[in-house]
C-alpha cells in the first residue's frame, strides 16, 4: 500500500499465550454469515453466468459488452482472491493500523459460494484466527493441489499457512500447517502477497520497511543508507516450497531484489513470474531543491516487472523516469533530478509502466476464453489509488489492461482503463467509496475484483456486443 505510514512505528509486543492461540486455527473458528446447507452444489464455472447485468454494473464503468454484478459486499477489508476448481471464491481480508473503525467479526479468511449461478454469493463462511487472538489477517492467498494457502498473523510477524479444504464444506477439514513463518511485518509495507507455480514454488513479496532507505525515513534531505542493509530481508521477492512445512524466513531464500513493494505478483499463462512495484514517494517533499512539485506529482512511474532469478530492479538507489524511459539515480544516493544514471544502468527496468503513485495492487494475466481475443494473455492491474499526486488531482482507483503481443507488452507505455468508478465522486483515499485490490480469474473466464475500502467483490463477465 502506498501511503505515509506514520502509524507503522506503533508495534506492540504480544504475550506468548496469545501467539499460541493465533497459531492454532481450528474448524471451530469457522463462522457462517448466511444459513444454507454446507453441501449445496457450488456454481458451475464451466460456462459464463446467465444472470442479467445489474443496471449500473455495481457502480463501475466497463467497455461495451461487459457487465458486472456485486458478488459480495461489506465482507471486511478484502485483499487478494483465489477461486477453487468448483467455483468457490476465497478472499483474504485485513485489518490493523491501515484502517479505522471496528474489525469485521469472525476469522479473516472468507469463503463465498454462489449456489444458483446468478453472479451473487449465497453462502458466506469465515474461518482462521480472528482479532481476539491478535490476528490482523493478511493479503496473500492461493490454491495449490486443492489446498488453500493464506497469509495471516499480527503486527510482529506474519506466516503463510496451508488449510485442507473440502469442496462440500468450503471450510478447513483440519488445523492449518505453517509453511513458512516469522515473516517481517513492521515498517511501511507489512503485507505478503504471493503466487504459486505448478511445482509448488511460492513467490512471495516482502515489501520495504521504508520509503527510500533514508537514515531518517521520509525526512527533508536525509541521505540514503549506503549500502541499504534493509535489502537483506526486505524489498524483494522470496521463494519457498509450498510442499514443505515449518520453513523459516531468512535472507537465503531471496529470489529477486530491489523491488520496493510487489503487491501485484502473478504468473502468466506460460509460468513466467511478473510483479508490479509501488514506486517511491516524496521526491519533491524531501528534495525541494532538486525537484519541482510537478515532478513530485509525476515521478516515478509505476512499473510492471518480468521477474528473473537473481534480478536487481534498482530500489532504493534508482527510480524509473517514465518521461525519459530509463532508470535514474535517486536523490538519496547523489541523484540530481533525473540526469545522473550511475549504477542504475546495470539494474533491470520495467516491461511496462503507468503514471506515478497510482499504487498497483492486484495483477492478473488473462488466460480465459470468455473475453474477446484482444484480452488474451494480457495483464490486468488493479490500482488502489494515489494519496500524493498534489498539486494535481489524485488518480488510479481503477482497473487497467496492458495488451501483450508475442509474450511482451505491445507498447511499454500503452495501457487501457478497463474499469473505473470504484472511488465514487471523489478519488481521495479517505473519501473513496471503494479501492480496487485483488484480482482472480474463474474457470469460465469471468474475473473477480476485490475492494479493501468497502469490502465489495465484483464479478465481471462478457456478454457480447450490445450494438
Amino acid at each position: 500500500m502506498k501511503r505515509n505510514n506514520s502509524l507503522a512505528r506503533f508495534v506492540r509486543p504480544m504475550p506468548s499465550a496469545l501467539l499460541l492461540m493465533a497459531a492454532l486455527t481450528v474448524i471451530g473458528c469457522t463462522k457462517t454469515e448466511r444459513t444454507a446447507s454446507d453441501t449445496s452444489a457450488a456454481s458451475s464455472t464451466q460456462a459464463a453466468t446467465a444472470a442479467a447485468c445489474a443496471a449500473d454494473n455495481g457502480g463501475i464503468t466497463l467497455p461495451s459488452g461487459f457487465c458486472a454484478t456485486v458478488f459480495a459486499d461489506t465482507i471486511g477489508h478484502a485483499r487478494d482472491i483465489a477461486v477453487n476448481s468448483n467455483g468457490d471464491v476465497y478472499v483474504n481480508t485485513w485489518s490493523g493500523r491501515y484502517y479505522q473503525g471496528p474489525t469485521h467479526p469472525g476469522g479473516f479468511i472468507v469463503a463465498l459460494r454462489d449456489t444458483n449461478n446468478d453472479g451473487k454469493v449465497d453462502i458466506i463462511k469465515r474461518f482462521g484466527p480472528d482479532s481476539r487472538q491478535r490476528n490482523e489477517g493478511g493479503t496473500g492467498i492461493g490454491i495449490y493441489k486443492g489446498a488453500l494457502y493464506v497469509e495471516e498473523g499480527d503486527t510482529i510477524a506474519k506466516r503463510i499457512v496451508r488449510y485442507a479444504i473440502s469442496p462440500d464444506s468450503m471450510t478447513p477439514t483440519s488445523r492449518a500447517d505453517t509453511i513458512v513463518g516469522r515473516l517481517p511485518a513492521n515498517g511501511d509495507h507489512p503485507m505478503h502477497p504471493f503466487a504459486i507455480d505448478a511445482s509448488g514454488n511460492i513467490f512471495m513479496d516482502v515489501g520495504s520497511a521504508s520509503n527510500s532507505c533514508q537514515v531518517k525515513s521520509r525526512q527533508l534531505e536525509s541521505p540514503g543508507r549506503n549500502p541499504c542493509t534493509e535489502l537483506q530481508t526486505r524489498a524483494g521477492i522470496w521463494r519457498y516450497d509450498g510442499n514443505k512445512t515449518s520453513q523459516r524466513f531468512s535472507p537465503a531464500e531471496r529470489y529477486a531484489t530491489g523491488i520496493r513493494n510487489a503487491v501485484g505478483i502473478a504468473l502468466d499463462g506460460g509460468g513466467q513470474l511478473y510483479s508490479t512495484q509501488h514506486g517511491r514517494d516524496q521526491l519533491y517533499e524531501n528534495w525541494p531543491k532538486v525537484y519541482t512539485s510537478e515532478q513530485g506529482q509525476n515521478l516515478p512511474a509505476e512499473e510492471l516487472f518480468k521477474i528473473e532469478d537473481g534480478g536487481d530492479y534498482g530500489w532504493p538507489y534508482c527510480y524509473y523516469d517514465g518521461q525519459q524511459r530509463k532508470l535514474v539515480l535517486a536523490p538519496e544516493y547523489g541523484g540530481d533530478g533525473g540526469k545522473a544514471v550511475g549504477d542504475c544502468a546495470t539494474k533491470k527496468g520495467p516491461e511496462a509502466f503507468v503514471p506515478a503513485h497510482w499504487a498497483p495492487d492486484g495483477l492478473l494475466f488473462y488466460t480465459g476464453s470468455q473475453f474477446p481475443a484482444h484480452y488474451k494473455d494480457g495483464a490486468f492491474i488493479a490500482f488502489h489509488g494515489s494519496w500524493n499526486r498534489a498539486p494535481g488531482p489524485q488518480e488510479g482507483y481503477n482497473l487497467v489492461f496492458v495488451p501483450f503481443t508475442g509474450g511482451k507488452p505491445a507498447d511499454p507505455a500503452k495501457y487501457e482503463i478497463f474499469a473505473d468508478g470504484f472511488a465514487g465522486p471523489t478519488k481521495q483515499p479517505d473519501r473513496a467509496v471503494h479501492r480496487p485490490t485483488g484480482l482472480a480469474q474463474a474457470r469460465d473466464g469471468a474475473i473477480y475484483v476485490a475492494d479493501d475500502k468497502g469490502g465489495r467483490i465484483w464479478k465481471i463477465v462478457y456478454k457480447g456486443s450490445t450494438r
